[in-house]
Parts: structure tokens; sequence; C-alpha cells
């Protein structure tokens, strides 16, 4: 795993945030992932089904459980630094992506890792929004699982209230 110092406040437009370590993708978490999102689809989830039928001869991760897996790759390159903490009122919020590119399927069992980029980063009244480039790539193939543009508001806050005795 490679990254940048953590503070935010270092991160300049153009600059790498930092890429993630391998994480593969076995089929215990992939037929999980279509549980949780009631989404049972057999190229995903039915290994015999795939021998048959798959374009890659194996079930494939959802692109939507890569793209999931952003979130944990980020924290993880930013040394949590978008955290939010109960020490502050200031958090962040996913604002959302301006392009998300599925370019490459993932075979069950490939590992992949993220790349962040700081593209932009602009001041509001709320805080403070962030457009990250993202390219999760798959190990040992030329193509890229996914391209995208996320945006990431922090929200700026005062420190937290202490809680009162009950």
């Amino acid at each position: 795993m490679t990254q940048t110092p953590s503070s935010p406040a270092n991160w300049t437009p153009g600059a790498s945030i930092g890429t993630s370590a391998w994480l593969r993708l076995d089929q215990a978490r992939i037929t999980a992932f279509g549980a949780l999102t009631d989404d049972l689809e057999p190229l995903h989830t039915d290994p015999d089904w795939c021998r048959a039928h798959s374009p890659v001869g194996r079930t494939m991760a959802y692109g939507f459980l890569t793209l999931s897996m952003l979130t944990s790759f980020f924290h993880e390159v930013s040394d949590n630094a978008l955290a939010g903490t109960t020490q502050a009122a200031s958090y962040p919020l996913n604002y959302g992506f301006d392009r998300i590119r599925f370019v490459s399927p993932v075979p069950v069992d490939s590992r992949i890792r993220a790349h962040f980029t700081l593209l932009e980063r602009r001041g509001r009244h709320d805080g403070e929004l962030l457009r990250m480039a993202v390219l999760v790539e798959i190990e040992g193939e030329a193509r890229p699982a996914l391209t995208a543009e996320w945006l990431t508001l922090w929200v700026a806050g005062s420190p937290a209230a202490p809680a009162a005795d009950a």
C-alpha cells in the first residue's frame, strides 16, 4: 500500500492520495453481497451455471460490490483522514459520483486494489468538496475493473459538546 500524508490539508489537486492493498473477492463475499442486495443473478452466484454460460467461465463479482469497496479502500489509504468521530461535529458525506464506468469483469478469486488521486478541492459554505479520480485495478489484467470520479463533502463543524450525565 502506498499513501500520501494522511492529513487532507496536505492533499493537492493532481497528487496521488494512495493505493490500497490487494483484496481477494471470493465466492463467499460475492454470494453474501447478492443476498444482501436481493440480487441472486446466476452470473454471480452459480458456479455450475457459469462454467457453461459465463463469458469468463466462472462467477464474477457484482460491479456494485467492487464499487462498494471504495469506502473501505479510501479509509485504508487515507488512514481514516476523512472519518467522522464523536469528538467533533465534522463529518464526511458521500456526495455521489460524476462518472462511473464498469470497464472489465472481476472473476471470482481475483484480487483488486484502488488508486485514488485528488482532482479538485473546493471550499463551500458548509465545508469542502473533494473530487477524486478512482481506478480499481484487477491483479494481472491490463484493463481496470472500474473508473470513477467520486465526490466527498467534508462538512465543517465545531467540537462536539460533552455528553450530559444521565
